[in-house]
């Protein structure tokens, strides 16, 4: 099994990943708000490695009942834009995007918003 850390890279913060994070602007109640939030994530991981990976992380040293729960994971495989470097191109490497949508009312304290 990996490691959590090996499949979960970094957070990616666009302004449209932090506005997800956010929630929907037209829900006023805190409890029935949904956050996404987005990761880069390993390119050979699964929803399922997500999924668990995430939950690993953020309900480390908390109580059964106190952490978070992921209800789905959509992934993005993001192809490499061609760069230009003098006459010759080259690639950017592909990556993954994932997008993890939590259960309403719950959030991720330490995002990096």
């Amino acid at each position: 099994m990996l490691n959590p850390y090996d499949i979960i890279i970094a957070p990616h913060l666009t302004e449209k990943s932090v506005a997800l994070s956010y929630g929907d602007p037209k829900i006023k109640e805190e409890a029935n708000i949904v956050r996404k939030y987005t990761f880069i994530v390993k390119r050979d991981s699964n929803k399922i490695q997500i999924k668990a990976a995430i939950e690993a992380l953020y309900n480390e040293g908390k109580k059964k009942g106190e952490g978070i729960e992921v209800t789905s994971v959509r992934t993005i495989k993001v192809l490499g834009k061609s760069r230009r470097r003098g006459r010759s191109v080259g690639y950017e490497p592909d990556r993954k995007k994932a997008v993890v949508t939590l259960a309403k009312g719950q959030m991720l304290e330490d995002y990096g918003v």
